[in-house]
């Protein structure tokens, strides 16, 4: 386990075993967009299918609060919020729009930016739940609150797809715990015993996954719906949302248990992972589009394999330092020109003496140019 220094956000050297946990994850993002179009004709796909999509984002957005715990409206934490997210919303969510116009033949898709077309909505989440950190932060009991919002939503179809708020508010509870976690928390995830206990719960999952199959719908792992659009009676929508929760973080500690903490072979890639969900997203829907599914030898078994393993491949080769530099202007853009320079510091002023106006002799006053306190 490194040093819990090596765990507070904001410090230059990076922690080995965040960047694999986050690599892992983008990983199995892939490899659930490649197993989709296969869950149709094979129940261990769709199992699996189920399995990743209960915990691999809030994986991912547990560890995002996590290192937001530090966020104030300070102004260079807002330009790199604005730098690092908003502008890539932008981009990204444009691209994509005019990709769908054009590769699935689809001229009146809309550009707006005001609904989030595929895997844009986490921009655009991460924005809104960056800019709330400080109310998370001075709240009584912010994972409850988060936890009755996102319930609260599940059972609301009135909330509208608009910035897509339903997966914002239903996966705020991910963000919310990932703030409050500390250090001792992630050395107590990581403990050999977990690991160990970490073994039969994922059975059990796969176990019921494989059952819940054609009994479930995986539309309640993607938070992006009320229940009352999911054709089930409003008040099951803050059930299964309560449930889902427990369920997901479970998994999410299970699978951090498992990350190893030393530096590996795809330690560095943890620093790009948001390079590689942004662009296999083009892949992904591509495949689609252009019918690459069509073909009968992808959904045995052996084409099941191969399919996964491009995937991982596909995915690994955008986190790498070269795709990075290429795309850098998009996902990490300076932008000075768009903001001011910050005041430069006003040096300290040295106390001077100042004596009493009287006529007589007394102690000397010292004052400085500053505000009081």
């Amino acid at each position: 386990m490194p040093h819990s220094a090596s765990l507070r956000p904001g410090r230059r050297d990076r922690d080995a075993f965040f960047d694999n946990a986050k690599y892992v994850a983008i990983v199995l993002v892939a490899m659930g967009h490649a197993w989709e179009p296969l869950r149709s004709g094979s129940r261990a796909a769709a199992a699996l299918y189920l399995i990743v999509y209960a915990f691999h984002m809030p994986a991912f957005i547990l560890i995002s609060g996590y290192f937001s715990r530090s966020f104030d409206l300070g102004p260079d934490r807002l330009r790199r919020l604005v730098t690092g997210v908003a502008v890539p919303y932008v981009l990204f969510e444009t691209a994509y729009s005019l990709f769908k116009r054009s590769a699935d033949d689809d001229p009146s898709h809309p550009v707006s930016l005001f609904d989030p077309w595929y895997l844009t909505w986490f921009l655009i989440a991460l924005f809104i739940w960056r800019l709330t950190t400080p109310l998370w932060r001075i709240a009584r009991h912010p994972l409850a609150l988060a936890l009755t919002i996102a319930a609260l939503a599940a059972c609301s179809p009135g909330i509208g797809d608009d910035l897509d708020l339903q997966r914002v508010l239903q996966f705020l509870p991910f963000f919310v715990l990932g703030l409050q976690l500390r250090p001792e928390h992630v050395r107590m995830v990581r403990r050999r015993a977990v690991r160990w206990l970490a073994v039969p719960v994922f059975s059990g999952a796969l176990v019921f996954a494989y059952w819940a199959v054609p009994r479930m719908s995986p539309a309640w792992f993607y938070h992006r719906d009320s229940a009352q659009e999911l054709g089930a009676p409003w008040w099951s929508g803050a059930v299964i949302a309560l449930a889902l929760f427990g369920c997901s973080t479970l998994l999410t500690v299970c699978f951090l248990a498992w990350v190893p903490g030393r530096r590996t072979w795809y330690s560095s890639l943890g620093a790009g992972t948001l390079y590689g969900y942004l662009l296999h997203g083009f892949l992904a829907k591509g495949s689609r589009f252009w019918g690459w599914y069509d073909h009968p030898w992808v959904h045995r078994p052996l084409g099941a394999v191969v399919v996964t393993a491009l995937a991982a491949a596909v995915v690994t080769a955008l986190c790498a330092p070269p795709v990075r530099r290429l795309f850098r202007f998009a996902m990490e853009p300076r932008m000075e020109w768009a903001f001011r320079r910050a005041a430069p510091e006003t040096p300290p002023v040295r106390a001077r003496t100042v004596p009493r106006q009287t006529g007589r002799k007394a102690p000397a006053v010292h004052v400085t140019n500053g505000p009081v306190g």
